[in-house]
């Protein structure tokens, strides 16, 4: 059992070692998995998208903390999924919410509302962390979780035709997934029309294409090249499936 935290808090941010702390403090020798802590900041479609391709490959007894909260103490509620025997803690702003739908049957609980005490700009540390801590240790009752019929704001389960994250090669993610797109069907990127490839050296140095990575997602690529860069990408930028 582990609590595994996704966020876009930066890896190298003061606030990652926080929530792992507000961990170790509700449950001592709980294990933290850090998943990924550059989830694109303030895009919560994107990372929605991003979380659920990562979920997908998690053992189902962990606990994920997924924290993109442009509207952290705000009117958003926190809230606890539990889909297909994976638990979700994070903000009710649609980041659970692809990951919920996609197992067809969930059920969602809301958080009460913080106290004096929390930190209104720091849910991830005060508010969300210690939920998942009490819920891996099996204390989940102690919270005082408000049983809901569904999430407050829950995006379209359909797949996302737009850059989602560029890795540190320069490869661009997109919300597009391997299995649902067309055989033969080509990709145009930044204005250029792309083909598929299955792996790398399948293209020459410098050549631009499209393949299935390894979390199943549609990725745009140049060989040993950059391809943000080449083809002007950035979180958001659309992809258009062409014949």
């Amino acid at each position: 059992m582990a609590v595994v935290l996704f966020t876009d808090f930066g890896p190298t941010s003061l606030y990652v070692g926080q929530v792992e702390l507000a961990v170790e403090l509700v449950t001592p020798g709980l294990r933290v998995v850090h998943l990924f802590h550059e989830a694109p900041s303030y895009e919560v479609e994107a990372s929605a998208h991003l979380l659920d391709a990562l979920v997908t490959r998690l053992p189902r007894r962990h606990v994920v903390v997924a924290v993109v909260d442009p509207g952290v103490g705000g009117p958003r509620r926190g809230c606890v999924v539990q889909a297909g025997g994976t638990c979700l803690v994070g903000p009710d702003n649609g980041l659970l919410s692809l990951t919920a739908q996609r197992y067809g049957a969930y059920e969602v609980w809301h958080l009460p509302e913080p106290g004096p005490e929390v930190a209104p700009t720091f849910h991830g540390r005060d508010v969300f962390a210690p939920a998942a801590a009490h819920i891996a240790a099996g204390r989940g009752d102690m919270l005082g979780l408000i049983e809901s019929d569904a999430l407050d704001v829950a995006l379209s389960p359909s797949d996302l035709a737009q850059i989602i994250h560029v890795d540190p090669y320069g490869n661009a993610f997109t919300g597009l997934r391997a299995r649902h797109f067309p055989a033969g069907a080509g990709l145009e990127v930044g204005g250029r029309r792309l083909t598929r490839a299955r792996i790398f050296a399948d293209r020459p140095p410098g050549e631009a294409f499209f393949y299935e990575n390894s979390l199943g997602l549609i990725e745009v690529a140049v060989a040993r090249g950059h391809a943000a860069e080449r083809l002007g990408l950035r979180v958001g930028s659309p992809v258009r499936i062409v014949p």
